[in-house]
Parts: structure tokens; C-alpha cells; sequence
């Protein structure tokens, strides 16, 4: 149970969800609360998919192109840590700061999946996380997974509430404590890289 809740916990946070919640507000700014919600579900489907085919493959993926899990989970480790300084620093993640220049008819999947829920930093912790997993941890890690996912749906379904609650200066205050917890998070990533280096046997 520890461990199911512990993964949750470091899913929710990198997820970045008061980040995704301020551009989820601002891509579906003028619809109604049905085209909000339509908008929230489509994209919580189309990041988990995204999310699950990182787990599972990750590994696979490191043996075909000969990368080391201590090599990935060091490149990681520093895209996740340059995403907490940017959320630390603006309350943005640095990949995904800026509105569509074009009119899209659909904001679901792109940007608001990917890049704003699924960036760089994230794929590249999912992997490292996804490999990390074996046997029943492997299945904790979905549910912990999944359930930060969930937890993300529920914070856009009552984003307008949320945002009248804390407005815009709450948001990017809690987007800036999530910067700090992801930053100890790539820390602890980029560190245990390179332990397994110092260390292979114990890797």
C-alpha cells in the first residue's frame, strides 16, 4: 500500500496538474462546462495511453538502441530538473509555455496531452520508472499511475472552481511548490544514474 501510494504521490506531482490545470483553462477559455469536460476527458485518455506505452516498452527501448538505465536515468534526471527550475522560476514548465499560434477545432491531444501533460521530462521519468518496475511493482506502478491521472481529471473538471478559490497568483504558488518536489524528485533520479555508475554491481 506504501508503495501504491508513494507512486501516486510522484505521478501526481509530475504530472505538474496546477501547471496543466492553468493551461486546461486557458486552451478551453469561452466553451461551456460539457465542451470542458469533453476537452479533459479526451485528453486524460490520450496521455494514460501515452503514459502506459512508455511503461511497459521502456525497457525494451534501452535494449535496442544499447542505452543503460543509469545513462537515461542521468539524461532524465537533468530534462526533469530543468523543468522543476522552470516551474520554480515562471510557474511554467519550459517545453510548454506558449498558446497555439493556429485555431485548432481540437486542443485535447495537442498541446494539452502533449507537450503540457506529457513533456520531455515526463516521458523520460516514466521510462526510467517504467524499467525500474518489475513483476507486482510493475502493476502498482499503473494503479499509481493511473490514479494521478484520474486525480488530474478531477482538478480540471473543477478547474474554474479552483481558479475562483485560489485565483491566478494561488495557482502559480503551488505550480512553484510542485517545481521544488520535482526538483528533489530528478535529484534522487539523476543521483541513483549515478550511483548504478560508481557501483555497477549494486545497479
Amino acid at each position: 500500500m506504501s508503495l501504491l501510494i508513494s507512486t501516486w504521490i510522484k505521478f501526481f506531482f509530475l504530472f505538474a496538474p496546477f501547471f496543466v490545470m492553468s493551461m486546461f483553462l486557458a486552451l478551453t477559455r469561452g466553451q461551456n462546462s460539457s465542451e470542458r469536460r469533453q476537452v479533459a476527458n479526451k485528453s486524460i485518455i490520450a496521455a494514460l495511453a501515452i503514459a502506459l506505452l512508455l511503461m511497459f516498452f521502456g525497457s525494451g527501448l534501452f535494449e535496442l538502441l544499447g542505452i543503460t538505465l543509469d545513462s537515461f536515468r542521468i539524461g532524465s534526471g537533468i530534462l526533469l530538473f530543468m523543468s522543476a527550475i522552470s516551474l520554480v522560476k515562471d510557474g511554467t514548465r519550459n517545453h510548454a509555455t506558449g498558446m497555439p499560434n493556429e485555431e485548432r477545432d481540437d486542443v485535447s491531444v495537442v498541446p494539452l496531452a502533449v507537450p503540457t501533460i506529457i513533456g520531455p521530462a515526463t516521458i523520460g521519468t516514466i521510462l526510467v520508472y517504467g524499467a525500474e518496475f518489475k513483476g507486482w511493482d510493475l502493476v502498482i506502478g499503473v494503479m499509481g499511475l493511473t490514479g494521478a491521472l484520474l486525480t488530474l481529471a478531477v482538478i480540471l473538471y473543477c478547474s474554474s472552481l479552483i481558479e475562483k478559490i485560489l485565483g491566478r497568483t494561488g495557482l502559480n504558488i503551488l505550480s512553484k511548490i510542485t517545481g521544488l518536489i520535482l526538483a528533489a524528485m530528478a535529484a534522487q533520479i539523476f543521483m541513483g544514474g549515478v550511483m548504478g555508475f560508481l557501483h555497477p554491481a549494486a545497479g
